[in-house]
């Protein structure tokens, strides 16, 4: 028997949790071995349930026999944890899939700014809008879009990316050969054409609720950062944001009304020390150093389409989608035209000539950890990092107040995470 069709076998015990499927390559070494394992050696090397030792119990080789079969007629490729051609970016994490089944071709991981952008199913215009734009954005700057093709804010960022001519790397909370929602058929063809449609979930795998919150942490896992554009309290791009984090990832996300349901944990997120993005270089400038000749500024002509395009405009999948039910009321979107107003008007609202400003008076409205930031500002286009260090905080309070200085004038920030103090002190 080859070694892959081992590898088959242990993606395919459905009930099995990833952890537990590490957890035994870990201690075995190998899935063979872990084949080979009888209930007494389970019983004396791991922690194991029960449950979980009738699934490994279980030696019947039929099931990988037919996804092998399948995968060979579907043209899915199989990419265990022990190729080469496995991202090494995912394999850090801790509880990475044993077997990736990809349809199209994967890119080099690896190699490329690869940010995960992630939101709502719910999406309202604007939010369509904007996950359309920063996909559009992040992929004519050199990126790689990485999302879970869900309805909404997920297969709004890929049709932006596949717009601007880039990849996309769909991450499938379904098996390989399966579609979800139904009416994504078109966007997912056109994914696997421009770049890969990658799932744990081997072929004729039965869709599972827990299925979603599980693929979160392979989008954020395949990912430098995590994009987040609209997401309620409780939803799913939060379990992914949380993820991120876990993962040493960074985390953006992009603002919205206050008092919209939807934009709630999206805001909170921002509060918390997410960075506030608006624009798709806002997130790619982050990583251009690392990305030399990879990465390149936008081409404001070339991105002017997107920016200003109707959200509501159907195009070729929104065309296919009129076709299915809808399962929810869009918003009216008049609240997220206020929203961009004062957006934009927050830069002329803002005091330029603040230096002849009495400089208590100018300080006398900010929080203690706002006075610290500010004491230590002392050199123009300070790095985050070098703010950290000197103020002592931890890094979400420090980029925390740091929007908060921004939106109260005391602070610009540039590229590169790098911020400037707009007062004089004296």
């Amino acid at each position: 028997m080859s070694t892959l069709k081992y590898w088959v076998w242990l993606s395919a015990l459905t009930g099995l949790r990833p952890q537990k499927r590490f957890e035994l390559l870990d201690t075995f070494g190998d899935p063979e071995k872990v084949y080979y394992a009888d209930e007494k050696l389970l019983r004396e090397r791991l922690t194991i349930t029960d449950a979980e030792l009738r699934l490994i119990a279980d030696k019947s080789i039929g099931r990988a026999d037919e996804i092998l079969e399948k995968c060979h007629a579907k043209g899915i490729s199989i990419v265990s944890f022990q190729d080469v051609s496995y991202p090494q970016r995912l394999k850090s994490i801790y509880d990475p899939p044993v077997v990736l089944y990809v349809k199209g071709r994967l890119p080099g991981i690896d190699e490329e700014a690869a940010i995960g952008i992630v939101g709502t199913r719910k999406a309202t215009p604007y939010g369509i809008k904007m996950a359309r734009k920063l996909g559009f954005e992040i992929a004519k700057c050199g990126g790689l879009v990485v999302t879970g093709l869900a309805e909404g804010i997920d297969s709004a960022a890929a049709e932006g990316a596949l717009r601007a001519g880039g990849a996309c790397v769909g991450v499938l909370g379904c098996a390989i050969d399966d579609v979800f929602p139904k009416f994504n058929d078109a966007l997912y063809g056109d994914v696997a054409l421009a770049g890969a449609l990658i799932s744990e979930y081997p072929p004729g795998e039965p869709l599972r609720r827990i299925n979603f919150p599980e693929r979160n942490r392979i989008i954020s896992g395949l990912s430098l950062g995590v994009t987040v554009i609209e997401a309620p309290v409780k939803s799913g791009a939060l379990i992914t944001a949380s993820y991120a984090l876990d993962q040493g990832r960074e985390l953006f996300a992009v603002p919205g009304n206050a008092d919209a349901p939807n934009c709630m944990g999206s805001n909170e997120l921002i509060r918390d020390g997410a960075q506030l993005v608006t624009k798709g270089w806002d997130v790619l400038s982050d990583f251009s150093q690392q990305f030399r000749g990879k990465l390149s500024a936008p081409d404001t002509q070339n991105t002017a389409v997107l920016a200003h395009e109707d959200p509501g405009e159907a195009g070729f999948y929104e065309t296919k989608r009129a076709e299915e039910p809808r399962r929810h009321t869009a918003e009216t979107g008049k609240g997220f035209a206020k929203l961009r107003v004062k957006t934009d008007r927050k830069k002329i609202d803002k005091p330029e000539k603040r230096e002849y400003i009495d400089l208590r008076e100018q300080l006398s409205g900010l929080s203690e950890r706002q006075l610290k930031i500010v004491s230590v500002m002392n050199e123009n286009s300070m790095h985050i990092d070098d703010i950290i260090e000197k103020t002592e905080l931890k890094a979400p309070e420090v980029l925390s107040e740091l929007t908060l200085l921004q939106i109260k004038g005391f602070v610009s920030q540039e590229n590169g995470k790098r911020f400037t103090l707009k007062i004089a002190k004296r």
